[in-house]
């Protein structure tokens, strides 16, 4: 991780990762794909699915604690009654716990500092605050109409919640309540933090462009210091802060757009599969993982070419993915499968 002088958040995440000692020689590894070696790897490196694990019904999004070893899923369910999170044990590959949460449960994302996780539920138009070692709800927060996303920054205790009604909700992690609400129009289909930047990226589409957005959020003030035009219906948003680059899925295109952070730029647009939901980046690996529902797969992307050097299939619908950092595992949602792909690496 690349962190800047004077960011003291950055700067605490990261005393809190030495002193837990997480991920070490991250950095040393690398991964690649099935059947394909990767162009930066000193030896062929391969991915394949070791493990599918059932979970809920319909399963969304996916979230990974590397220092507790755990997987958090929303499970959606039948979108009128309480949604679930089911927990998995990611040594096993067993859920370990299924925990009710809000209706209609969409995002799931981790604080690991304080070991808690936060649940948008869409219909309730509640954030769940799950407690990591009691697997209790110990907060509801309401936040904005139709929440659909969420994601946390842990050394700022801050945690942003996409809505549909064009709202970012911010939320003080430490007392659980909403301190601002900012507007960024149109739709909100994904919220992503850069950390160490202090940046926060919501994607979304806006109702007369032909195409979507991302804006571009300072989290010191809770302004919008940019709009950049990306494709159609962009459907989430991730960010290598390591590499100042932001990945964004457009799920009418087949494509994904890749934008400099620092310019605020569009610098490749990278044709991947028919209706990508979901991305996910390995920053150490130089990996990006695009989960296509079109085509039931995970497609991989070398993050230093721009290329498609891989895809892997997996189950039906996959529509939300994520990356362990430490082992470099990948989790992947299948909606219509109830059901979680682990794609692992190996030599």
């Amino acid at each position: 991780m690349r962190v800047r002088g004077g960011v003291r958040g950055a700067a605490g995440l990261g005393g809190w990762l030495s002193a837990r000692g997480w991920c070490a020689g991250l950095v040393a590894v690398v991964v690649g794909m099935p059947l394909v070696t990767a162009a930066h790897a000193p030896a062929a490196v391969r991915y394949r699915v070791t493990r599918t694990i059932p979970v809920g019904s319909y399963p969304r999004g996916v979230a990974v604690d590397p220092a507790a070893r755990a997987v958090y899923v929303a499970n959606d369910g039948d979108s009128w009654s309480d949604g679930t999170v089911s927990v998995i044990d990611a040594a096993t590959g067993t859920v370990t716990r299924t925990i009710r949460v809000g209706i209609d449960s969409m995002s799931v994302a981790v604080d690991p500092v304080a070991s808690n996780v936060y649940v948008a539920n869409y219909l309730a138009g509640t954030v769940s605050v799950i407690d990591e070692a009691t697997g209790t709800v110990t907060r509801t927060i309401p936040v904005g109409s139709d929440p659909v996303a969420v994601a946390v920054d842990p050394a700022a205790r801050t945690v942003y919640v996409a809505n549909t009604d064009g709202t970012v909700s911010v939320i003080d992690a430490a007392t659980g309540t909403v301190t601002r609400t900012i507007p960024v129009g149109g739709s909100p289909a994904a919220v992503a933090v850069d950390p160490v930047a202090r940046t926060i990226y919501v994607a979304h589409d806006d109702a007369g462009l032909s195409d979507g957005t991302v804006s571009v959020i300072d989290a010191a003030t809770g302004t919008v210091t940019r709009t950049i035009l990306v494709g159609h219906f962009p459907a989430a948003v991730a960010v290598d802060s390591a590499a100042r680059t932001v990945y964004v899925p457009n799920s009418s295109d087949g494509t994904v757009s890749v934008i400099d952070a620092a310019t605020g730029t569009v610098t490749r647009t990278i044709l991947v599969g028919p209706d990508p939901e979901a991305v996910a980046v390995d920053s150490a690996a130089r990996a990006v993982y695009v989960a296509v529902a079109g085509d039931h797969a995970v497609s991989v992307i070398d993050a230093a070419t721009g290329t498609v050097t891989g895809t892997i299939p997996v189950g039906s619908l996959p529509d939300g993915v994520a990356v362990d950092p430490c082992t470099h595992t990948v989790y992947v949602t299948n909606l219509l499968s109830n059901s979680v792909s682990v794609i692992s690496p190996s030599m």
